[in-house]
């Protein structure tokens, strides 16, 4: 396993994560993601740490809780092997202070998954979205507050768009608050949007990417094939809707670039896709996550090897898209590439 960075800050993280997602299981999006207990949890996290996969990532809106609670019981007697990755600021309740990152939401927040993990501290906190009814210099000032305490050690970001990440950053250089050093993102061979804005801004600004979904919401499993009709056991038969939307005919095309990789290389396509991510700028680490032993296994086999330049191109050509406004139609011109060279 290598261990990178975690942006600009001096953390180092394991180039693959391990999601607890599938942990605790209640509610209809994820029930059926999985609903893995406290003994077989204990058995992926034993697997996870033989590997050197030591980051395990969760959320407080996980199974309502329930993926905290059950990553805490899991890890019990373990806390000093490795790291832990959650977030708050999406809806917990229906009540006014049920979501969101306010000071008072943030420092509940932070309090109620000690609690729920059974530790005291988080080793990387993360804003889940973006609170565009709060001022960033109080997001920051209850940030600073927490850290200072001892209950958290570095900060981050999920799912926030280039003006809402450089805002944020800008106003904890101003006021000399402590930096986010992540961002956890939505990035695979089927969704590079990514790519456009935040790569660049992650790049300029130090944030490590940490990917969420690396199979394309299921998609790139290795079970859908041209022609076929979804696997029975497929989870997207009940989760398609919650997650980004794929076209068919772009997903078969990578998929068919993913197969003749697969036939040169021996590797299965799942390993294949997520070493292309490994293999890109700004990514730290990569959240795999699994509902049973068998899967973590064959994740797990990503690692050790790399795709040589000639497959990746392969890759890059078959999971391309036209880029959106404004990087589109000027992004292929001689005069611009020059003032604005690729990130990639």
């Amino acid at each position: 396993m290598e261990y990178r960075r975690l942006g600009a800050s001096g953390l180092l993280v394991p180039e693959l994560s391990f999601g607890a997602g599938t942990f605790g299981g209640q509610g209809p999006l994820f029930g059926a993601w999985g609903d893995t207990g406290v003994q077989q949890a204990r058995r992926l996290v034993d697997i996870c740490i033989d590997a050197g996969v030591t980051m395990f990532d969760t959320a407080d809106v996980y199974s309502a809780g329930a993926s905290e609670e059950v990553l805490g019981a899991a890890l019990k007697g373990r806390r000093d092997q490795v790291l832990i990755s959650t977030k708050a600021g999406l809806p917990m309740g229906d009540g006014p202070g049920g979501a969101g990152t306010s000071r008072s939401r943030l420092i509940t927040s932070v309090d109620d998954a000690l609690r729920r993990l059974d530790t005291d501290h988080i080793d990387l906190f993360q804003l889940h979205a973006f609170d565009a009814g709060t001022p960033v210099e109080e997001v920051l000032s209850a940030l600073d507050a927490l850290v200072r305490a001892g209950k958290i050690r570095y900060t981050g970001i999920s799912n926030f768009s280039g003006w809402q990440a450089m805002k944020s950053l800008a106003a904890a250089d101003l006021h000399g608050r402590p930096c986010y050093v992540a961002h956890q993102v939505h990035y695979s061979l089927v969704g590079r949007d990514y790519e456009w804005e935040l790569l660049p801004l992650g790049l300029d600004q130090g944030l490590g990417a940490i990917v969420w979904s690396p199979l394309g919401w299921g998609r790139l499993t290795g079970k859908i094939r041209r022609g076929q009709p979804l696997p029975a056991g497929s989870r997207l038969h009940d989760t398609a809707d919650y997650g980004p939307p794929v076209e068919d005919e772009y997903l078969y095309r990578v998929i068919d670039a993913l197969d003749e990789i697969a036939g040169e290389t021996g590797r299965a396509v799942p390993q294949i896709a997520l070493r292309w991510l490994l293999q890109r700028p700004t990514v730290s680490s990569v959240i795999i996550g699994a509902r049973n032993e068998e899967q973590l296994r064959q994740n797990l086999g990503a690692v050790g090897w790399t795709l040589a330049p000639e497959q990746m191109a392969k890759l890059d050509a078959a999971s391309s898209r036209t880029a959106p406004y404004p990087y589109f139609p000027y992004h292929r011109q001689e005069g611009f590439a020059r003032l604005n060279p690729p990130a990639v």
